[in-house]
């Protein structure tokens, strides 16, 4: 056969391989489209979840209320603190003075006992010394057992140690959970002496009549009611709401339900991976900012986070997975990073009371101890039962808010909703609860 002709096949054949091609990739991309535009399989199969790309997202604005402030009041006008907390850390800023090490004065101290009695026991000031010891005869009803008993302090440390301790424990003890009661302004010399004077006259080992008010002995609460029943917990009448939401049609004659067919089938557990890392964002979207956002690129509804839509939203979503095992997706660098740094947070201290997630909330420091009358439980176990509703504060909360509310607790300025730092936090508390199922939503004290 002549060049020639040998030329002439190979053109006949590459022309033939390349209508075959041409055919297979129509047959596939026929096929592509045809999951794409599926809502059920779109929604409900994974691998078809990664074929379609990633999820509609607003990536411009803020998912916060317009006018993001600390919320004032919730649905029952119980208030949140207002004060600002500007010149101690937050999550985003390290603004803590450190401490300044001990203070030599002359003793004995003198002060008034009486006086240091009622600021030892008052409230107001960041809970008390009550919240966390037992002292002495005189112990106001449920003590908590986050520091020791001290009511033998005053036969066992000196003036001078007792003055310093109370003025800042971080002169002994850099990691203590004890606020730096003078350091942080919230006492001042004089009361520190007042409260000494109080200490130095407790020297009785003091004995409960009633084992409920001792809290090493105290019964850990359980929570007994269910949580998916309406007639004990009013977030279930959210649900119904969420669900009306998923199915009423925006003003651009788009829902949910538009692209989510079968939702109870389709995403049963896709409220069990969350939170996710989003790398248009480069940060954690919890459930709650994905409905923000994903509503704005798609319907074109606005739901900002922490409004009555959204947490409706939320709640409906949660619960359809209830039961789903908890399994955030931590395979790309960005999730990583972001579990790590929300690790690091938690170990931040804090406001005014200058105390860290991991104070309260971990088996190594005080978890399962009493800090008054409230349990202090560890991060495992915490985050399955979101969006749940409070039942001391009248509301459903989601799991950001919360965040919002323990920065408050300690008197530090809390973040809006949207804050990354929230995020890495929610990413990193995903993490130590893999494995758990969610039961959405709650209900607790």
């Amino acid at each position: 056969m002549t060049r020639a002709a040998l030329t002439a096949r190979s053109l006949r054949n590459v022309k033939r391989l390349h209508r075959t091609l041409r055919l297979v990739g129509s047959s596939l991309w026929l096929a592509l489209g045809m999951i794409v535009c599926s809502p059920t399989v779109a929604a409900g199969n994974e691998t078809a979840l990664r074929v379609r790309g990633p999820a509609p997202l607003e990536l411009v604005r803020s998912a916060a209320p317009a006018s993001w402030q600390r919320q004032k009041v919730d649905s029952q006008g119980s208030s949140w603190p207002q004060t600002d907390w500007a010149g101690y850390n937050t999550l985003t800023t390290l603004a803590t003075p450190p401490g300044n090490g001990a203070i030599h004065l002359v003793t004995p101290i003198e002060g008034d006992a009486a006086k240091g009695r009622q600021l030892a026991f008052d409230r107001t000031r960041g809970g008390s010394c009550v919240a966390c010891h037992v002292m002495g005869k005189d112990t106001p009803p449920q003590p908590g057992n986050v520091g020791p008993d001290l009511s033998l302090v005053g036969a066992t440390r000196s003036d001078e140690w007792l003055f310093n301790y109370v003025y800042d424990p971080r002169t002994f003890n850099p990691g203590s959970i004890m606020p730096p009661w003078g350091a942080h302004r919230l006492f001042n010399i004089v009361e520190i002496r007042d409260i000494v004077a109080f200490l130095k006259t407790l020297k009785v080992l003091h004995t409960f009549g009633d084992a409920q008010e001792n809290p090493d002995l105290r019964t850990p609460p359980k929570e007994t009611r269910d949580n998916l029943d309406p007639t004990e917990n009013p977030a279930m009448f959210a649900l119904d709401r969420g669900k009306e939401l998923f199915v009423r049609a925006s003003a651009q004659g788009k829902s949910c339900a538009s692209c989510h067919a079968a939702p109870e089938s389709t995403m049963k557990s896709w409220a069990a991976q969350m939170p996710r890392y989003e790398v248009r964002l480069n940060k954690v979207l919890g459930v709650e900012e994905f409905i923000t956002r994903h509503a704005r690129a798609t319907t074109g509804a606005e739901l900002p986070m922490q409004e009555a839509d959204n947490v409706a939203l939320s709640v409906y979503l949660h619960h359809l997975s209830n039961g789903a095992v908890i399994r955030p997706d931590l395979s790309s660098p960005g999730a990583r990073k972001a579990a790590a740094s929300g690790r690091a947070l938690m170990q931040r201290k804090l406001g005014q009371l200058n105390m860290a997630c991991v104070d309260c909330h971990t088996r190594e420091k005080h978890a399962f101890k009493w800090a008054r009358g409230q349990y202090l439980v560890e991060s495992r176990g915490t985050i399955a039962h979101f969006p749940t509703w409070r039942t001391s504060r009248g509301d459903i909360w989601d799991i950001r808010k919360r965040f919002q509310w323990c920065n408050v607790s300690v008197r530090a300025n809390d973040l809006p909703p949207d804050a990354r730092e929230y995020g890495d936090i929610e990413m990193a508390l995903a993490e130590i609860n893999k494995g758990e199922k969610i039961s959405s939503p709650g209900i607790r004290h």
